[in-house]
């Protein structure tokens, strides 16, 4: 791990901010570092307020999609909500179909099939509007690029409304609208939106042509602030007003679909971290391993029965995917080492029969290990279709734009994008993938970093601090939880590993015989060694709290020990 302590800010700035806010210096250094320097910012950083969402008529093009939508219901037009099979897609259908739904009829959903049709818009999918009567198709979390289809839907006398967040090419499709806080000529005050915050801004818009105010869709914020969290959007700006009451509807009022999820957890609040790795997997797996329309179908269901059938049924799919990828992950990681590519500038592997529904899990489960740009490959058709993912400061897009020339069609974001060639191809690609990434990356992105906030003593670590810590939240890319590091620690000989074959590593530290304070490290077991026989040493860490048979105390969530 390479420990990379962030630049301290001006001290007078510090003072002045401690001053303004009355809170210690150390809180006034975290706010300073996330760009929060008067005392107004850090009021709307604390106490984030609907009122602030920026106007949905700012995007570009959001004028002309609510025209054509309420042009589409004064007509009695039949209304597609088309999205992508993923977290992101899945949320936006049910968001904006089960919105209009709430005052139209004529509104159905379609998610593509991972395996017939593939990712984004696709021509089975306008087939299937033109052959059911539908004039107009909503794409949610995909269509930017969808050219020749939108080209052909057109055709067929079909109209298209893009709500894509993903970036355009150099030309836009011939759609009704093309709603992108990305696009060039779009001067909406914040581009990070996922998917389905385009999508809520959508219904935003349609809601105050109908007198509504922001209040009266609030219900819809715990499926935007799922997708903030499973597409790792930075929960910075707009995203984190939408992601704290996101949170809020789904701890105090969630859905029906969610409540089916979140009954069968034992946990009485749920964070953005829960939302990403209880709830979003669940949805993800419908889509991975059977169908996104499962996804949906659970999420719109307004009967608790039913949506808890769903629910078990999407848990036996998300079992079956865990499996699954742990396998491919395995079998993977041999492949590199039986090609002897441990030591390249990436990570590229390829098998006809791996389950495509799974292979962005491992290449996110190989980036772990080797800590590459990777890129995992299996048949799709008479093609081979890849997930890309990234290592943190490198542009995995811009990496695929200079491999253009092997690529059929790519897309996606910085850190995570998906792809598909021709077979024969797929050396080619390596090879010149592999070039492009040494030619571009910096070496030292290739080993993962650790960003500490600041150096602090144990002392500073009180309940209080814990308090004004937990307000930082939601946390997310942009607006992480805060890492401190801590010099001369020595173990109060409590140091162990524990878990199966002592893989986590459990202590109790003092700090120049200051207070004791305990610790977990996990997947740190390795570093036992380094805390045995009172040797001092340095630790990066978070500040949580353990509660173990009804006491709470502060701890240690070590992140490195050197």
């Amino acid at each position: 791990m390479r420990w990379t302590i962030k630049p301290k800010p001006d001290s007078e700035a510090i003072d002045q901010l401690a001053k303004e806010l009355r809170v210690d210096t150390l809180v006034a250094q975290l706010l300073l570092q996330r760009g929060i320097s008067t005392y107004e910012e850090a009021k709307n950083f604390f106490r984030p307020q609907l009122e602030d969402l920026h106007d949905p008529f700012l995007m570009k093009d959001m004028d002309v999609a609510v025209e054509r939508i309420a042009t589409a219901i004064a007509n009695n037009e039949n209304i597609l909500v088309f999205g992508d099979y993923d977290v992101d897609g899945t949320t936006a259908v049910a968001l904006v179909s089960s919105y209009l739904l709430s005052y139209y009829p004529n509104v159905a959903t379609y998610i593509p099939d991972r395996y017939d049709e593939g990712y984004g818009v696709s021509y089975k999918g306008i087939d299937f509007a033109e052959d059911n009567g539908f004039s107009l198709i909503i794409a949610l979390d995909c269509g930017v690029k969808a050219i020749e289809k939108v080209a052909y839907a057109k055709e067929k006398e079909i109209d298209f409304i893009i709500c894509d967040h993903h970036r355009p090419g150099k030309n836009l499709p011939d759609a009704v609208a093309v709603l992108d806080p990305k696009r060039e000529d779009c001067s909406y005050p914040y581009d990070e939106l996922c998917g389905c915050g385009v999508g809520f801004k959508l219904i935003q818009a349609l809601g105050s042509r109908r007198g509504e105010t922001i209040y009266d869709i609030t219900q819809y914020l715990d499926l935007v602030a799922t997708a903030i969290g499973a597409d790792i959007v930075p929960i910075t700006g707009e995203n984190r007003i939408l992601a704290y009451y996101g949170l809020k509807v789904i701890n105090e009022q969630p859905r029906i679909g969610f409540k089916a999820i979140i009954d069968q957890i034992n946990k009485a609040t749920l964070t953005i971290t829960d939302v990403v790795f209880i709830i979003a997997p669940r949805i993800n797996a419908a889509g991975r391993m059977k169908h996104g329309q499962h996804a949906v179908n659970l999420l719109v269901e307004t009967d608790l029965n039913k949506a808890s059938k769903f629910a078990a049924e999407i848990e036996k799919f998300n079992t079956d995917r865990r499996g699954l990828d742990q396998e491919i992950t395995q079998e993977a990681l041999v492949q590199i080492q039986r090609n002897e590519e441990q030591e390249g500038f990436t990570s590229v592997v390829y098998k006809d029969t791996w389950h495509k529904g799974v292979i962005g899990i491992v290449a996110s489960r190989l980036t772990e290990t080797y800590y590459r740009p990777t890129l995992v490959f299996t048949k799709s058709g008479d093609k081979l279709a890849a997930s890309a993912r990234s290592v943190k400061g490198f542009d995995v897009y811009n990496a695929l734009e200079g491999c253009s020339d092997y690529i059929e069609q790519f897309g996606g974001h910085k850190y995570a994008a998906g792809l598909t060639l021709s077979a024969n191809q797929y050396q080619n690609f390596k090879h010149q993938f592999e070039k492009v990434v040494k030619e571009t990356i910096d070496p030292q992105l290739l080993t993962p970093e650790i960003s500490v906030d600041a150096v602090i003593t144990l002392k500073d670590i009180t309940p209080k601090l814990l308090r004004i810590l937990n307000q930082f939240a939601p946390f997310g890319p942009g607006n992480m939880s805060p890492v401190f590091m801590a010099e001369n620690l020595v173990d109060t000989g409590y140091a162990k590993g524990v878990g199966q074959d002592e893989a986590h590593l459990k202590l109790s530290v003092t700090q120049y015989d200051s207070h004791k304070i305990g610790g977990i490290g996990f997947n740190l077991g390795d570093k036992l060694n380094l805390v045995t026989s009172r040797k001092p040493f340095s630790a990066v860490f978070s500040i949580d709290e353990n509660e173990w048979q009804g006491n709470v105390s502060l701890q240690l969530k070590l992140r490195d020990i050197k």
